[in-house]
C-alpha cells in the first residue's frame, strides 16, 4: 500500500491519497481544536487563580486592617504611657479578647518595652526591629516581616502603630504581635487542586503563610525566581518550578492597598492539572480520528474497485469511442446523485454538445458561405447602382462640354444631373447612417410630434416615386391627432424607407395604403401593398443588411438592401418594433411600425430651411485638391455674386490668405501637404484671417473627424457631396 500511495500510478493508489487528503483537514482541526481547548483551560485557570489570588489577599489585608484599627484605639487611650502595671493589664485583657494575636506591647523611644501582654522575665529591646524603626520615622502603621517572638516563641509578625502627642510627636510605639497560624486561615476555607501551593511573602521574601506544610515552611526565603516574579507587576501570570519540582501557573496579588503592607500573595496550580481534561478529550478525539482514517482507507482498497474502478474504465472507453470520432458514443451508466454519475452524466452530455456544436459548425459555415455571397451581390449591387445615376451624369456633362446644347436642353440637363447627385447622395447616406447606428453613433433629438406631420413630409419625398410607377396611394389618419416622443428627422426617414420599398416591390399600377392608428398607448404605422409579397425564408431575414428580394427589370429603383435594416434600428432606438407580414409570394406585403405614444401636447415640427440671398458679396477662399470639385464650387459661388480665390494646396492657401483677405474659408480636410485642420489652425493664427468663417467641405463623415474640425477651429462642417441649398443658406446668414 505504502508503494502505490507512492507511485500513485492507479486510480486505487489515488483514492487513498484522497481520502488522506480528505481526512487531512479533520485531523488538522482535531490538532488545532486541541490546542485551543488547552489554551482555553490555561485561560480560564488563569482568571479563577487570579481571582483565588485577589480573594486571599484581601482576607489577609482585612485581617492586617483590624490590627491596625486595634492599634490605632490603643494609641488613643491617655493610660497608656501611665503606669506599666496597668498598662500590662490593659494589653492582656485585649490579648485575651483578640486571640489571633499573641502579644501586644509598648516600645519605648530607645527600644525598650516597658509594657507587654505577656510577662516577660528580662527587659526586651526592640530597637533593632526594622518596623518600630519605620513606624517611628513614618509616623503611621507599619506590617512589619516575618519574627519569631524572643518572649512568645511563636511565628509571627510585628504590626506597629505610632503613638503621638498633641505636636505630633512620637511618644512610643505601640505593637500587635499576629500569630501566622492565624494569618492564613482562609487558606483552609478554599479547595485547591492537588499540588497546588499558597503561600504569603513579606517584603523580604520570607515565607510568612503556606499551604501545605506551613509550619515547616515559616520564616524561610522564597525561591529567587519567586522573589523576581512577587517585586513585578502583579496580576502577570509566572510559570515557576517549585522546590518539589513540580512546574506551576502562579498568579500574585499584594496585601492591602495605600501602604497597608508589603506582602505579596500567590497561589499557584500544577500546570499539568490545568490541561489535564483537555489532553485527555484531544487523546479520545485523535483516536476516534485514527478509526475513521483506518475504516477509510479500508473502504477505498476494498470497496473502491466495485464502486469506481469499473465505472470509471467504462466512462474511459465512453471517451476514447468520443475521440475517436464516434459522437453517438453515450455511458451507460444509470444516473444518481454521486460523483461517479455526475461524470457520466457530464460525459455524456459533452458528446451531444459535441454532436451539437458539429451541428452548429456546419450551420455556420453554411450562413458564412450566404454571408460570402450576400457580400458577393451587396458589392455587385453596389457598383451597378452607382453606375446607374453616372451613366446621365456622364451623358449630360458631355453634352454641356460640347458647347451646341440649346437653353432647353441645359435647363433639363442640369435637372437630370441634380436628380441622379441626389439619388448618389441617399445611397451613400443610407451607407454612412447603417454605418453610424451599427457603432451607436447616432444622437436623437427627441421632442413630442405630430404623426400627421411625420407622415406628410414622408409622403412628400416618396410621392415622386408613386407617381412614376402610377401607384394608387391611400392614406388613413385618426380624427383625432396622435402624439410620439422622437426625431422628426430619423421618423420621416424611417416611413419613407417603409413607403420606398413597397413602390419598389409593387408593379406598376398597384396599390399601396398607409393606415395611422391608436393602439393600447402605442401608435402604429401600418404600410401595406399587393406588389410580389415575401416567402417565409424572407421574411426571417428582411430587416437582416443586405437582404433583398430577387430583383428583376421593371424595378429599376433598387437600393443596397439598407433600407429596412436601417427602418428596425431607428425604430428600436425610438423604443418602438418594425414587423412584417405577407400572403406569400405575389400576395402583397404589411409593415408595422409601432412607437410609444406621448401624452398630447403643442408637438414640435421642424422649420423648413429657407434660402436667402446675400446680403454683400464676400471674398472667399476655396482649398481643395480636387481640381474639378473646386472649380464647380467656385463657378457656383460666383453665379451668387462672391469674389472667389481658388487654391489647390494648403501652403499656397496660406500665401493666397495673406493678399486676398478672405472672410469666409471652404477648406477640405485631406489636401497634399498638410491637413485641413492644421490649415485651419494656421489661419486662425493669421491676422488677416483670424475671424474669418472656416467651413470644412470633406468626405469624412465620422463623429470624430467632426469633434476633431471643432479643435481645429472649423466654425462648420459640410460631408461631400455638399447640400448647395444648405451652404448657400448658411452663407446668407454670415454677416
Amino acid at each position: 500500500m505504502a508503494f502505490l500511495l507512492f507511485q500513485l500510478n492507479s486510480l486505487r493508489s489515488r483514492l487513498l491519497l484522497l481520502v488522506l487528503l480528505a481526512i487531512a483537514p479533520s485531523a488538522i482541526m482535531t490538532v488545532i481544536n486541541g490546542t485551543r481547548e488547552r489554551a482555553h483551560a490555561v485561560e480560564v485557570a488563569e482568571e479563577n487563580l487570579q481571582r483565588l489570588t485577589n480573594l486571599a489577599a484581601a482576607n489577609e489585608a482585612q485581617s492586617i486592617a483590624a490590627a491596625r484599627q486595634i492599634l490605632r484605639d490603643l494609641a488613643s487611650i491617655p493610660d497608656l504611657m501611665g503606669d506599666q502595671a496597668q498598662c500590662s493589664r490593659l494589653l492582656a485583657n485585649i490579648q485575651r479578647r483578640n486571640p489571633d494575636y499573641v502579644n501586644f506591647g509598648l516600645i519605648q523611644l530607645n527600644g525598650d518595652v516597658t509594657c507587654n501582654a505577656v510577662p516577660s522575665t528580662n527587659l526586651v529591646n526592640l530597637a533593632d526591629r526594622s518596623h518600630f524603626r519605620r513606624a517611628v520615622h513614618l509616623k503611621r502603621f507599619v506590617a512589619g516581616g516575618y519574627i519569631f517572638g524572643r518572649v512568645i516563641q511563636k511565628h509571627t509578625v510585628n504590626l506597629t502603630y505610632p503613638v503621638l502627642d498633641d505636636d505630633d510627636r512620637v511618644q512610643a510605639v505601640v505593637f500587635a504581635a499576629l500569630d501566622l497560624t492565624k494569618l492564613d486561615r482562609f487558606v483552609a476555607d478554599i479547595q485547591l487542586p492537588a499540588g497546588s501551593l499558597l503561600l504569603t511573602a513579606d517584603s523580604e521574601g520570607k515565607i510568612i503563610s503556606r499551604k501545605p506544610e506551613p509550619e515547616a515552611w515559616f520564616g524561610k526565603q522564597v525561591s529567587p525566581e519567586m522573589r523576581t516574579a512577587m517585586a513585578a507587576e502583579p496580576g502577570k501570570p509566572v510559570l515557576l518550578t517549585g522546590p518539589d519540582g513540580v512546574e506551576r501557573l502562579h498568579r500574585f496579588a499584594r496585601v492591602g492597598s495605600n501602604g497597608l503592607s508589603d506582602y505579596t500573595v500567590t497561589i499557584g496550580i500544577p500546570a499539568d492539572a490545568i490541561t489535564a481534561n483537555a489532553r485527555h478529550d484531544q487523546l479520545l478525539d485523535l483516536l476516534a480520528l485514527s478509526a475513521t482514517i483506518a475504516l477509510a482507507l479500508a473502504a477505498a482498497w476494498f470497496v473502491g474497485d466495485v464502486l469506481v474502478l469499473r465505472r470509471v474504465k467504462r466512462l474511459a472507453s465512453t471517451a476514447n469511442s468520443i475521440a475517436s470520432g464516434v459522437l453517438e458514443a453515450r455511458s451507460g451508466i444509470r444516473y444518481g446523485k454521486e460523483e461517479i454519475s455526475e461524470l457520466a452524466r457530464a460525459l455524456d452530455a459533452m458528446a451531444a454538445a459535441l454532436q451539437e456544436k458539429e451541428r452548429q459548425h456546419l450551420k455556420a459555415q453554411n450562413q458564412l458561405r450566404e454571408a460570402d455571397r450576400r457580400k458577393d451581390e451587396f458589392l455587385a449591387m453596389l457598383a451597378h447602382e452607382l453606375r446607374n445615376p453616372l451613366a446621365p451624369i456622364s451623358a449630360g456633362a458631355q453634352l454641356l462640354q460640347s458647347g451646341h446644347a440649346t437653353d432647353a436642353a441645359v435647363q433639363r440637363t442640369a435637372g437630370i444631373i441634380v436628380r441622379q447627385v441626389h439619388h448618389m447622395t441617399r445611397l451613400v447616406d443610407d451607407l454612412l447612417d447603417v454605418s453610424r447606428v451599427t457603432r451607436g453613433l447616432v444622437t436623437l433629438t427627441r421632442a413630442p410630434l405630430d404623426v400627421s406631420a411625420i407622415v406628410a413630409d414622408a409622403m412628400e419625398q416618396a410621392d415622386p416615386l408613386f407617381k412614376s410607377r402610377q401607384h394608387r396611394f391611400a392614406v388613413e389618419l385618426p380624427p383625432q391627432p396622435l402624439v410620439v416622443m422622437g426625431d422628426h428627422k430619423r421618423l420621416v426617414q424611417v416611413l419613407v424607407n417603409v413607403l420606398n420599398n413597397a413602390a419598389k416591390y409593387t408593379p406598376a399600377g398597384g396599390a399601396i395604403k398607409l393606415a395611422v392608428r391608436a393602439e393600447g398607448g402605442n401608435v402604429k404605422l401600418i404600410v401595406s401593398d399587393n406588389g410580389v409579397g415575401m416567402s417565409a425564408e424572407l421574411r426571417g431575414r428582411v430587416f437582416e443588411l443586405f437582404a433583398q428580394a430577387e430583383r428583376s427589370a421593371d424595378r429599376s429603383q433598387g437600393g443596397l438592401g439598407l433600407g429596412l435594416a436601417l427602418v428596425k434600428s431607428l425604430v428600436e432606438l425610438h423604443g418602438g418594433t418594425v414587423a412584417v407580414d405577407s400572403g406569400g409570394e405575389h400576395q402583397g406585403s404589411t409593415f408595422t411600425i409601432t412607437l410609444p405614444g406621448a401624452a398630447p401636447q403643442q408637438p414640435s415640427a421642424p422649420v423648413p430651411d429657407r434660402a436667402a440671398t446675400p446680403s454683400r458679396r464676400l471674398r472667399v477662399l476655396v482649398v481643395d485638391d480636387n481640381i474639378d470639385a473646386a472649380q464647380t464650387l467656385q463657378l457656383l459661388l460666383e453665379a451668387g455674386g462672391h469674389q472667389v480665390s481658388v487654391s489647390h494646396t494648403a501652403l499656397a492657401a496660406l500665401d493666397m490668405a495673406e493678399t486676398t483677405l478672405p472672410e469666409l474659408c471652404l477648406l477640405d480636410i485631406g489636401l497634399p501637404d498638410i491637413s485641413g485642420f492644421e490649415l485651419a489652425r494656421r489661419l486662425r493664427a493669421l491676422p488677416q484671417t483670424a475671424r474669418a468663417t472656416l467651413v470644412a467641405v470633406t468626405g469624412y463623415g465620422r463623429r470624430e473627424d467632426r469633434a476633431q474640425a471643432d479643435q481645429a477651429g472649423f466654425d462648420h462642417y459640410f460631408v461631400k457631396p455638399v447640400d448647395v441649398d444648405a451652404l448657400l443658406a448658411l452663407i446668407a446668414r454670415l454677416p
